[in-house]
């Protein structure tokens, strides 16, 4: 069983002389009527985790509310409250603009968005990171160049939809990363297995799994690759859990108290 230390954490190389978007340009998908919170807290963890420009795409109301809880997130208003299969294109077009894609966080479970999402993971060719609804509702089979971060449910969901089982998944796995989250985190690639045990039971709150995902994404978009990326977040996350855990002495931090810790640690 291989652990990660922090020997094999690696962090991006910035150049002295680089510009705005040279150290990665992420777009978040995501967002509902009922969830806001969410994509504010994976786009800011993009940012503290070193890259230069987070986007959030989001339906308009969600994107409003963005807005007000971070001046430093540009978004892009969609019409209607939901995701579905009429913001294909528009989405398809504003990726090309961006180094990574992240989808699913509060984007909800409904007829509309599950066609959104087959639709625009076939055509978006970006580095991806999964998440959170988003994974509910699609297929292993279809998934190019991502990190998948599913807890246990959602990974069986994935299964399930993907017609697999746990002891056949890997061969469809491709160059697809599995970060699968609990108390001790999984990062599954075709090859191998390594396993994360920082962290700690506060990290069963809200929103945490939003922040690991952002950070994938931002590690991602400065140039790591999918493994790194997956295990630079799994570390990263669950040890601004337990650096918490001290601070609150007990389970009373929450996901944006995780948020703010970041840039404290990298």
């Amino acid at each position: 069983m291989r652990y990660i230390s922090k020997k094999d954490i690696k962090l991006p190389k910035r150049k002295k002389s680089s510009k705005k978007g040279d150290n990665g340009r992420v777009l978040v998908i995501g967002g509902s009527k009922e969830y806001v919170g969410a994509v504010a807290l994976a786009g800011i963890a993009a940012l503290r985790s070193g890259c230069d420009w987070v986007t959030v795409a989001a339906p308009e109301k969600v994107a409003w509310a963005v807005n007000c809880l971070s001046a430093d997130l540009v978004t892009v208003k969609l019409k209607g409250d939901y995701f579905s299969a009429k913001h294909v294109n528009e989405i398809k077009k504003l990726a090309e603009r961006y180094d990574v894609v992240l989808m699913g966080n509060g984007m909800g479970i409904r007829s509309g968005t599950k066609q959104f999402l087959n639709k625009t993971i076939k055509k978006i060719k970006n580095l991806k990171v999964i998440d959170a609804d988003a994974l509910k509702q699609i297929r292993l089979q279809d998934v190019k160049n991502a990190v998948l971060t599913p807890h246990h449910k959602e990974f069986g969901i994935l299964l399930k939809n993907s017609k697999l089982k746990k002891n056949n998944f890997k061969r469809y796995l491709g160059n697809n990363i599995i970060l699968l989250k609990g108390s001790i985190d999984l990062i599954i690639s075709k090859n191998k297995t390594y396993y994360n045990k920082t962290g700690n039971a506060g990290m069963s709150k809200a929103g945490t799994g939003d922040v690991l995902a952002g950070l994938t994404a931002g590690f991602l978009g400065q140039g790591l690759s999918l493994l790194q990326s997956a295990i630079n977040a799994s570390y990263f996350n669950g040890l601004i859990g337990d650096i918490l855990l001290k601070k609150k002495k007990g389970f009373s931090f929450l996901a944006s108290d995780m948020v703010e810790e970041i840039k404290r640690i990298i």
